[in-house]
């Protein structure tokens, strides 16, 4: 049994005639015909139903040669991990994102990606940080964009840039006519979190730790609402339920430059500062990968990528 005979009858099977599965493959009908023949006999059983009309798999044929498209594609895959061998730009690169990066930074790092490296195609996941960590470990996924801490599971790591976080404010909140706000005003307001397993929201709890509380009668504080997403929480600020903190990445920068509105004329972002140290809350974005994974060049490649981007707000880590 060959590679070459499974690739015959799966072109049979596909054609249903061996005039056209021989075209397929580029060989003669009557070498093709003998390679299947062969193959029936060394097996012992009948693959085809042979008629003047179109030809027939039968039952137990229909299951080999599915077994046969399988086994075809493990070879290819093997061709494909050679090929990635001498080139690790080769072949897809499987990136996860957790949910508060990836709609802000995959759109434009896509496009570069495909401008710098059109051979290595990005196949994207996105998913919550323990999620992504878990598909790592299982090579689900080649590497992740993350944002620190997070659980060390024994993955090498680089920084790719910090993240200063922006407060969120309706556009006829008091504070909106501030030009910058500490955390110590926002321990005041009602805070709108995202819902548990989004390690955004443990960010924002480090700055706001009394929220985590979640008591309604707790003095001074009210109860904190959540959301299932970034934007969700953006429309939530919009409609007077509260205050939250976003990344700056997900704010357009001429917001922030000029202190005006969202292009809905309900939203303000502000910049925050602690008051003990006087610097912005802030979360550092960094790319993870198993130390096993062999194509390292592909990983300089994609964080040379992912610097090349916008990033408006962020800094840069070398």
């Amino acid at each position: 049994m060959t590679l070459t005979e499974l690739k015959y009858i799966v072109a049979v099977a596909r054609e249903k005639h061996f005039g056209r599965a021989a075209e397929a493959c580029f060989v003669s009908q009557p070498t093709l015909s003998v390679a299947v023949k062969k193959l029936e006999e060394e097996l012992d059983v009948k693959l085809f139903e042979r008629s003047s009309g179109e030809i027939g798999v039968t039952a137990l044929g229909a299951e080999i040669v599915r077994q046969a498209q399988s086994v075809l594609e493990q070879a290819a895959e093997i061709k494909e991990i050679a090929k990635r061998g001498k080139d690790p730009l080769a072949g897809p690169l499987r990136l996860g994102v957790i949910y508060t990066i990836g709609p802000y930074l995959l759109p434009e790092l896509v496009r570069r990606v495909i401008d710098t490296t059109p051979q290595m195609p990005l196949m994207l996941q996105e998913n919550f940080t323990v999620k992504l960590l878990e598909m790592l470990r299982m090579g689900e996924i080649d590497c992740a964009i993350l944002a620190e801490p997070f659980p060390d599971a024994g993955l090498a790591a680089v920084p790719l840039y910090d993240e200063p976080f922006l407060a969120a404010l309706p556009k006829e909140h008091a504070l909106a006519r501030r030009e910058r706000i500490t955390a110590t005003e926002l321990k005041a307001e009602t805070m709108l979190l995202l819902g548990a397993g989004h390690c955004f929201r443990d960010h924002v709890l480090e700055v706001c730790p009394e929220f985590a509380r979640f008591s309604s009668d707790a003095e001074g504080i009210r109860k904190s609402f959540e959301g299932s997403s970034l934007e969700t929480i953006k429309h939530m600020v919009a409609a007077g339920m509260g205050v939250t903190l976003v990344p700056s990445l997900s704010v357009p920068q001429h917001l922030v430059a000029s202190g005006a509105h969202d292009d809905a004329g309900l939203v303000v972002y502000r910049p925050v500062v602690d008051e003990e140290t006087g610097l912005p809350p802030s979360r550092r974005v960094v790319i993870v990968w198993r130390r096993s994974f062999p194509r390292y060049e592909a990983i300089v490649a994609l964080r040379s990528a992912i610097l090349a981007c916008t990033l408006p707000g962020a800094t840069r880590l070398d």
